[in-house]
């Protein structure tokens, strides 16, 4: 059940969802949808480098599967503000083909994520991680946008950051003033006009105005025609981008996995956030190979990287759609748009397109989950700044790489830090008896008593380690473990480090309460048959009688 479409079990178990006052709000709901999507679609598609009906072949093709096969009631999929830094990127370097071919690539990791139900762990990357290279992205993708917002009509630009910027404020005085205004004027709407009207979006209200405006004006204003020439479309037959080999999976695998990641992040946020939305639950795993079919099948329609998008989902659930026939008549709606309305997609100013994606930033930069952060300990600061400062200097794929090694590091300091070994040698707690009960053990003369708080893995092994040198001033060691719930290779081979000098020394070892998972790990490697079974105690009182027994000399136990 748990790897089937949403859309398959709402069918099975509540066609109550379908009927037809139902399928009117949903359709009606994709429609408005479509009309968000359409500026969007085309806008993305055009800052990630290629032409705008490829956008919105990804919005047709990748969001009807994700809607058709998604584990979601209401996701939306499509091209996000997210991909465009990378996708640019990857052709710059290795051409058109070579983003297909990435994203094929990333389609299929993100199906067999899925089917390995990696759904759970995906959501486990660290909040800092997340917020610093999606604020970063923002940035990014606001400094990408000014040339066609002013009028610059510059080429070549570079993709460095800081050179970028150079670049424009050399060149501010090229400004082209009719351009920069209906920029403006497009903001303008984009901010004011849901305030008054919202049966139409406001993105989609500011290009027929602005479009409209600049056409009988006569304006001086580059427009998507005049800029990549007339518009494409046609509908192409599903093929291959080109020829596949190990050399070339080589040279995309570092790409293809970042799309793959970025696409699944992306993907579960916005499920979560609907989830919210709409009190209901989704699945994780059968999102995750939704995504992956919808990326495979834009490569083979020479489409971009897709994912859902948290802003057209929220729209959707917004205007009333509550299942998957919502998303699928989206796709549907911009299919007929495309097909009908290209010849006037073509006269939209590029100016209107640079300030849909300023908003997008906006939303994306998520500015006030940024700045609460920095209240947050100074590990965590750290990760969200590097984070954040590698996605606009450098590279996404080099953030997230550093961002969660640095998590993993801080982590495991921290982990380290909550580990402790305490030296028990006064008195002792009958683990038996409550927290309040005021009875106690007294220790054995020649025994020495250690209890070890928190996971025994390798970022606390030399912790261990240390704090155990002096066991060679008793006969007996006890170590209660009452408290550790796993252990790695590490923190066993440092007990058994322990062993073994407590042999040498001819100190008796005792573990004392040891939770079942530490007791699986001892027993697949063989420790508990070289210290011994009797070695081994239900509870300190057990293991204070055993130790007793051998500081006497009594050579007999009795649990």
């Amino acid at each position: 059940m748990n790897l089937l479409p949403k859309l398959v079990t709402l069918w099975r178990n509540h066609p109550e969802e379908f009927t037809p006052k139902r399928m009117c709000k949903d359709i009606t709901s994709g429609l408005v949808v479509a009309c968000v999507a359409l500026p969007l679609s085309i806008a993305l598609a055009i800052a990630s480098g290629v032409t705008p009906e490829k956008g919105l072949l990804t919005a047709i093709v990748a969001g009807f599967l994700i809607s058709l096969l998604g584990g979601s009631r209401v996701q939306i999929g499509g091209p996000t503000g997210a991909f465009v830094v990378i996708v640019y990127g990857i052709i710059q370097e290795f051409g058109l083909s070579g983003l297909l071919t990435a994203t094929l690539m990333a389609g299929i990791f993100l199906m067999l994520m899925g089917l390995f139900k990696f759904g759970a762990f995906i959501k486990f990357i660290p909040y800092p991680v997340t917020t610093g290279f999606t604020s970063g992205i923002a940035v990014v993708l606001f400094s990408t946008q000014i040339n066609d917002f002013l009028g610059l009509n510059l080429t070549d630009i570079p993709s460095d950051f800081f050179a970028k910027w150079n670049l424009y404020f050399h060149h501010l005085s090229a400004v082209n003033w009719e351009t920069l205004a209906v920029g403006l004027l497009t903001l303008a709407i984009i901010i004011f006009w849901p305030k008054k009207w919202k049966a139409l979006p406001g993105s989609l209200a500011a290009l027929i105005i602005t479009t409209l405006v600049v056409k009988f004006a006569h304006l001086d204003v580059a427009t998507i025609t005049s800029t990549f020439g007339s518009v494409d479309s046609t509908l192409v037959w599903p093929h291959m981008p080109g020829e596949i080999t190990l050399a070339t999976i080589k040279k995309l695998l570092p790409a293809s996995l970042t799309i793959a990641f970025l696409a699944g992040i992306e993907s579960l946020l916005s499920a979560v956030v609907a989830d919210g939305m709409i009190g209901k639950k989704h699945r994780s795993n059968m999102e995750l190979i939704a995504t992956g079919a919808a990326n495979v099948a834009a490569a083979l329609f020479g489409g971009l990287p897709a994912t859902g998008a948290i802003a057209r989902t929220a729209t959707n659930i917004e205007n009333g759609g509550r299942t998957p026939v919502a998303g699928m008549a989206h796709a549907i709606f911009l299919l007929i748009m495309m097909l009908c309305l290209m010849q006037y997609i073509g006269l939209i100013p590029m100016t209107s397109l640079a300030a849909i994606l300023f908003m997008v930033a906006y939303r994306m930069s998520g500015w006030r989950a940024f700045r609460a952060l920095f209240k947050a300990p100074a590990s965590d600061v750290a990760i969200l700044l590097v984070t954040f400062g590698l996605t606009v200097v450098a590279d996404l794929v080099v953030a997230i790489e550093f961002g969660l090694v640095l998590a993993a590091v801080l982590f495991m300091k921290r982990m380290s830090d909550v580990y402790q070994i305490t030296n028990m040698d006064d008195d002792i707690f009958d683990e038996v008896h409550q927290k309040d009960d005021i009875d106690t053990k007294i220790i054995t003369h020649n025994v020495s008593v250690y209890e070890i708080n928190g996971p025994f893995f390798f970022g606390a092994a030399n912790v261990f380690v240390d704090s155990l040198e002096n066991h060679k001033e008793c006969k007996v060691l006890i170590l209660r473990m009452r408290s550790v719930p796993a252990m790695d290779a590490t923190g066993f081979h440092a007990l058994e480090s322990i062993f073994n000098s407590c042999q040498k020394d001819g100190v008796q070892l005792i573990l004392s309460h040891v939770q079942k998972p530490v007791l699986k790990t001892l027993e697949k490697y063989g420790f508990i048959k070289r210290l011994g079974k009797d070695h081994i105690c239900k509870n300190i009182d057990i293991s204070l009688m055993r130790a007793e027994s051998i500081v006497s000399g009594r050579q007999h136990f009795l649990e």
